[in-house]
């Protein structure tokens, strides 16, 4: 090798050492909106990167603009896909060829004609038996829905004007999600009757053993109001970390766990890092789950390191 060449080389070593550690170094980052289920997943999944050698940036914003961020290259992950009800955003950035879609990280969730468990258990399993005389007495013939103006409740107020299930003649009562809830609790701690709106994940389905009923009908929406939640990921991302990938693939989650950390952080008013921490270190076959196949960011074993920062 020429001095010329030697010289060439040492540069091209100096330019390059720099600029591989910035970009083994820079942050992951992750889309997160302004909802409690993500808000702590996200979180979780954020402490197992930093186990595994990762950084992680979690910026937040709503989904819509997340799917703009990454046409744009800004952003790197969301774990808040939900389907069908982001179909226009999520149609826009797969035609543009910025997102793929990874799994659906939320099994079981779903929203609808909810009750209590008692309300359940007496025999009320179907939207159908709502305006039965028996029942619909019990209930007073009032229906508590969310804020007016929102898609749930419009879609109750379209199917009591067609006499669905024989609403028509029911009070639909529109209120605040925090409204709504008062009125489940205030019922709930009196084991009385009370029929409402309800999804889950949301730590009503913990606090009120909330059952969603039936709905041939399909009052809200296909499948009877079952939806999916998508972990999207930015194009270019998804082709240059195929280990992080796999990760995001096994990274799935029921509504009841999902259900189980709202209440911690939403209920409970714990701080995310805690009810995250926590959840890491009390479901170690679940990690396990996450981890298969899984190296750290140094290609050692991420199940080890897992066990070094939680067992």
């Amino acid at each position: 090798m020429t001095t010329i060449t030697k010289i060439f080389c040492t540069a091209v070593l100096g330019l390059s050492l720099p600029m591989l550690a910035q970009a083994q170094s820079t942050p992951i980052r992750m889309v997160v909106p302004p909802w409690p289920g993500v808000t702590v997943k996200t979180e979780i999944l954020a402490q197992l990167l930093d186990t595994l050698g990762y950084d992680s940036q979690q910026i937040e914003m709503g989904a819509t603009v997340g799917y703009k961020t990454m046409e744009t290259g800004d952003s790197d992950i969301m774990l808040a896909g939900w389907m069908p009800a982001q179909k226009e955003s999520y149609d826009a950035a797969m035609e543009a060829g910025a997102i793929v879609d990874v799994a659906n990280n939320v099994s079981g969730a779903r929203m609808g004609f909810a009750v209590p468990g008692y309300v359940y258990d007496a025999g009320v399993t179907s939207a159908e038996q709502l305006d039965l005389p028996e029942n619909r007495a019990r209930f007073g013939a009032e229906y508590y829905s969310i804020e007016s103006g929102a898609q749930a409740s419009i879609m109750v107020h379209e199917a009591a004007d067609a006499d669905t299930y024989g609403l028509k003649d029911w009070e639909i009562l529109d209120s605040s999600t925090p409204g709504m809830l008062s009125e489940v609790d205030a019922a709930y701690n009196d084991k009385q009757w009370i029929a409402f709106y309800g999804w889950t994940p949301h730590w009503m389905a913990i606090k009120y053993d909330m059952h969603i009923l039936d709905d041939p009908e399909e009052v809200y929406g296909e499948n009877q109001g079952r939806s999916e939640v998508r972990t999207i990921v930015r194009t270019g991302y998804a082709e240059e970390n195929s280990n992080i990938m796999q990760l995001l693939e096994q990274f799935t989650l029921t509504a009841d766990e999902q259900s189980q950390f709202i209440s911690a952080y939403s209920l409970e008013e714990r701080p995310k890092t805690d009810v995250a921490h926590d959840w890491l270190a009390d479901h170690p076959k679940r990690v396990a789950e996450f981890l298969k196949g899984v190296t750290t960011r140094d290609g050692e074993s991420a199940q080890q390191a897992y066990e070094a920062s939680f067992r």
